[in-house]
């Protein structure tokens, strides 16, 4: 049997970064701050500007981060205290950029790190 298509493989990684819906990007004034996007907003737009492979925000059902409280989605309306996450794929170096980058909005946030591999077919 011959193959049609070759996989070639190169070593990349992904954070996910854990944080609450409600959570507005930094603004510089006052007027601005009741009308800022939402920070999971910012930061994905933040990522494709730096280039980065992929970025997603996964909305959440049930759960807890930081040692915070266990919260639940809301049957009538969305719970803004309950945790999500932003995804980001892309060389280690990049993201550990990003990370220092955007240092004021991601403290104290839970950031992890994982060792991908990223396929590409030919």
């Amino acid at each position: 049997m011959t193959l049609s298509h070759t996989v070639s493989v190169q070593d990349i990684g992904m954070i996910r970064i854990y944080l609450k819906p409600r959570e507005k990007a930094v603004e510089s004034t006052l007027k601005r701050f009741w009308h800022a996007k939402p920070l999971y907003r910012q930061l994905v737009e933040q990522a494709k500007a730096s280039g980065l492979v992929n970025a997603i925000a996964h909305q959440t059902h049930y759960g807890y981060s930081n040692h915070g409280r266990v919260q639940a989605e809301g049957y009538e309306l969305a719970n803004p205290e309950l945790t999500m996450c932003v995804e980001l794929i892309g060389a280690r170096e990049q993201l550990e950029a990003f990370c220092a980058t955007h240092g004021a909005v991601l403290a104290n946030k839970v950031i992890v790190y994982k060792h991908l591999e990223h396929w590409r077919v030919s």
